[in-house]
């Protein structure tokens, strides 16, 4: 768990990011569970690629669940050392800032549609991606994203 002191500082985390998923879109993005490390065992689960990073000029991705492992090719560990804007290639990148800094802005956008790489060099396009602000006592710590509509390329 790269980045993380344990389970629990990492089920915290995704409290929150179900939190403020609920917050910006008013549905949630998982099922609600008693306990935050029930939720982190759902949204490990879910069949949609659920990614996330903390704040900071090139934030790195602070988690990422089963699907978003598979879909990047990535180890848990690889991927909570990899700087989230590395997901993109290098002549998307400025696009990507672009969205990300109207997700800043607006707090979240669900329209989001581009071109990522994996690990392995692997091109496939997103579609419908919802990315949100992560918030905690009512500041923005983070950004996450999740989407299940994938075209290999």
């Amino acid at each position: 768990m790269s980045g993380w002191t344990d389970e629990l500082a990492l089920a915290d985390w995704i409290r929150c990011l179900l939190d403020s998923y609920e917050h910006w879109l008013g549905r949630s993005l998982a099922t609600r569970r008693t306990t935050p490390l029930d939720e982190l065992r759902e949204v490990e689960q879910l069949s949609a690629v659920v990614l996330s990073h903390a704040g900071g000029a090139d934030p790195v991705f602070n988690y990422g669940n089963h699907a978003a492992l598979a879909q990047f090719e990535l180890r848990f560990e690889e991927l909570c050392q990899l700087p989230s804007r590395y997901s993109a290639q290098p002549d998307a990148r400025e696009r990507r800032a672009q969205l990300l800094e109207r997700v800043t802005r607006q707090g979240y956008i669900d329209d989001y549609t581009g071109i990522r790489i994996s690990a392995k060099g692997r091109l496939f396009r997103i579609h419908q991606a919802v990315v949100w602000n992560v918030l905690r006592g009512g500041n923005v710590v983070g950004q996450a994203a999740t989407f299940s509509e994938i075209t290999p390329l």
